[in-house]
C-alpha cells in the first residue's frame, strides 16, 4: 500500500544524485510540489525492496534518460513543509549520492526540465532547492578524491 505524499503518518524515504559531466553538474526544475519551479537534483522516493543508490539511478533515468555510476554519498537532508494550520504537509528524508556521467545528455520529463548542466558557481544565479548548495559541493569532493583514487 503505497503512503500519501501529502500529510503522511510518517517521513517518505527518497534518493537523489548530483550527476557530473567534468566540471558540470546536471540540475533540472521541478514541474511539481515540492519545490515546484525550483531546480534541484533528480531524485524521488524509494520503493520496497530496493537500494537507496538503486532509487537514485532509476529516478536520474526516468527524470532525465541519464545513465550515471555512484562514486559516494553525500549524506541526507530533510524537507520538511507545514501548511497554514502548522501540520505537516510533506515530510522527506533524502539521501544524495555523487555520481559520475556515463552517457546521454538528458532529456525533460512530467517531473524535470527544463535541465541545465552548469558549473557549481553559476548553479548559484538559478533558484535551487534549500541546502542544494553545500550537496553540490560535497559531491565535487567526493569525484575529485575519486580521481585521485
Amino acid at each position: 500500500m503505497s503512503q500519501s505524499r501529502l500529510y503522511p503518518a510518517n517521513p517518505l524515504l527518497a534518493a537523489s544524485v548530483a550527476v557530473f559531466r567534468g566540471s558540470q553538474v546536471l540540475l533540472g526544475c521541478r514541474r511539481g510540489p515540492p519545490a515546484s519551479n525550483i531546480y534541484s537534483l533528480p531524485g524521488g522516493k524509494v520503493e520496497v525492496g530496493e537500494t537507496l543508490e538503486a532509487a537514485a539511478l532509476r529516478e536520474l533515468r526516468e527524470e532525465t534518460g541519464v545513465e550515471a555510476e555512484i562514486v559516494g554519498f553525500i549524506g541526507f537532508r530533510e524537507w520538511i513543509e507545514l501548511d497554514e494550520e502548522g501540520r505537516t504537509r510533506n515530510h522527506f528524508v533524502i539521501a544524495s549520492f555523487a555520481a559520475r556521467w556515463l552517457a546521454n545528455d538528458g532529456e525533460d520529463s512530467d517531473e524535470l526540465g527544463p535541465l541545465i548542466w552548469t558549473t557549481i558557481d553559476d548553479a548559484a544565479n538559478f533558484e535551487l532547492t534549500k541546502g542544494l548548495m553545500p550537496i553540490l559541493k560535497n559531491a565535487h569532493l567526493i569525484l575529485e578524491a575519486a580521481a585521485c583514487a
